[in-house]
């Protein structure tokens, strides 16, 4: 076992382990702590505690000490720092005519490496974007191309809900979500109703998708064999969450489907939920 504290270095991040090296700190502490990329300024989100070294991904960084105020003092002028250098950056990127866009600046805690985080389209070549930048700040330069998702963690906005991005407000890390997902959940396959403001597929799909998949494991699907009180038919609609069928029977293949529940029927075949070629043609690019 090894005794870790978790840190995080944004309001919305990832969470980190340190090595407390024999201090107690508690939950909202400021720690300096070392990192791969140099000396930051992180808070704590999970106190002391003995976790399984298996579950260390690599060797444990140490923290230096509790943050005081000269640190705090540190951190705001480099927030400030960042948001001159985003205007600098901007204006040399519009220089050099290269198609990126300026997403973030990040300034090291110790300053020494500045990070611009931008996206773009394809592979942009900033070498000389990267000289230029050097010259000016005199510092280590980092450029660092982002996804639209990532993108849309770091500036925020709206979701269709009409609340704030769930990735600007409360999630770490991103999900895996998937067109299957959405089509298991029996909702409209247009990108316009299931993907977010950045043009991905919306995070929330992950939320209920358990529900969804163990409705699913106990519900026929549409082509599913099943046996009813008033004989065998083929299930042709359901609905996972009042677990209602409509089935029509082999005895009256032109008469109207019959709605029985789920809980009333014996599954002799069950039938899969895919999503077919055309409709990963048509979503091609939002996953």
């Amino acid at each position: 076992m090894a005794e870790v504290i978790s840190v995080r270095f944004k309001e919305v991040g990832k969470n980190y382990h340190f090595d407390p090296q024999g201090s107690v700190f508690k939950k909202g502490d400021k720690v300096i702590v070392e990192t791969a990329r140099g000396v930051e300024c992180g808070e704590v989100t999970i106190a002391n505690r003995d976790i399984p070294e298996e579950e260390i991904p690599s060797a444990l960084k140490p923290v230096l000490r509790l943050a005081n105020d000269e640190d705090f003092k540190i951190v705001a002028e480099n927030k400030q720092k960042e948001k001159e250098a985003f205007d600098i950056a901007l204006k040399k990127i519009d220089a050099h005519k290269l198609q990126m866009k300026l997403v973030d600046v990040e300034y090291t805690f110790d300053r020494n490496k500045i990070l611009f985080y931008f996206t773009a389209d394809g592979r942009v070549d900033f070498r000389e974007l990267v000289k230029d930048l050097a010259s000016v700040f005199r510092t280590r330069i980092e450029l660092r191309q982002i996804g639209v998702r990532d993108e849309s963690k770091k500036v925020g906005g709206l979701g269709i809900c009409g609340r704030p991005f769930c990735c600007n407000t409360f999630l770490g890390d991103f999900q895996p979500v998937s067109i299957k997902m959405a089509k298991e959940q029996s909702l409209s396959l247009s990108p316009v109703k299931i993907s977010g403001t950045c043009g991905r597929l919306m995070c929330c799909l992950k939320y209920e998708q358990e529900a969804y998949e163990h409705l699913l494991r106990v519900t026929p699907k549409n082509g599913a064999i099943v046996d009813t009180e008033e004989g065998r038919g083929t299930v042709v609609d359901f609905n996972l969450l009042t677990g209602m069928l409509k089935v029509s029977l082999d005895k009256k293949p032109d008469a109207a489907p019959i709605v029985v529940s789920r809980k009333k029927v014996n599954v002799i075949k069950d039938s899969q939920i895919r999503v077919d070629k055309k409709e990963i043609e048509a979503l091609k690019g939002i996953e």
